[in-house]
């Protein structure tokens, strides 16, 4: 029986969790933007005076509205953070079962190609060794494999910041003594 990572977090997932993925959901949606295009051009209209019988309460340059269109961008924000900060959870915890499952399969496969290559010996005894069969028969270093992956993340300097530096050492390091 399979059980669904996501669907157990989904389940134990707070009130303000919930609140913000299903703000997230709703403000993600085309309807959302539609409305939000409907209310402004409704406001821009109304505050201009274009429509007679209406009082104008926020006129140009619409002042009111740019505080409330910012108040909603900077909630909706957090809600899109919080909505992340929990997805990037429920990624990291998946990405750890994976990596835990691969290690244990990759010793399951090395132990078969070692039985296999065991088999192959005892039927085919004058067969010459096969040198990438025995490189696969080596286990795995994890730790080998992740300090080649970060040396090869590592940034390079750029060449306009060594300039930078260069330049700074002069004007800051290099400045006759009084």
């Amino acid at each position: 029986m399979a059980h669904s990572i996501e669907a157990k977090l989904q389940k134990s997932r707070s009130f303000t969790e919930r609140l913000a993925d299903d703000v997230n959901r709703a403000s993600g949606s085309f309807f959302f933007f539609i409305l939000n295009i409907l209310l402004f051009a409704a406001w821009i209209l109304i505050n201009s005076g274009r429509l007679p019988g209406l009082p104008v309460i926020d006129p140009y340059p619409f002042t009111f509205l740019t505080m409330m269109v910012s108040l909603e961008a900077i909630v909706l924000s957090i809600f899109v953070l919080i909505s992340q900060n929990r997805q990037s959870t429920i990624d990291t915890l998946r990405e750890e079962i994976h990596l835990q499952i691969n290690e244990v399969a990759e010793r399951e496969i090395t132990k078969c190609l070692k039985l296999l290559s065991e088999i192959h010996a005892a039927h085919f005894p004058k067969t010459p060794p096969d040198p990438e069969l025995e490189r696969m028969l080596s286990p795995v270093n994890p730790q080998k494999i992740q300090t080649s992956i970060q040396k090869e993340l590592e940034p390079t300097p750029l060449v306009i910041s060594e300039l930078v530096e260069k330049i700074e050492e002069k004007l800051f390091f290099n400045r006759p003594k009084k």
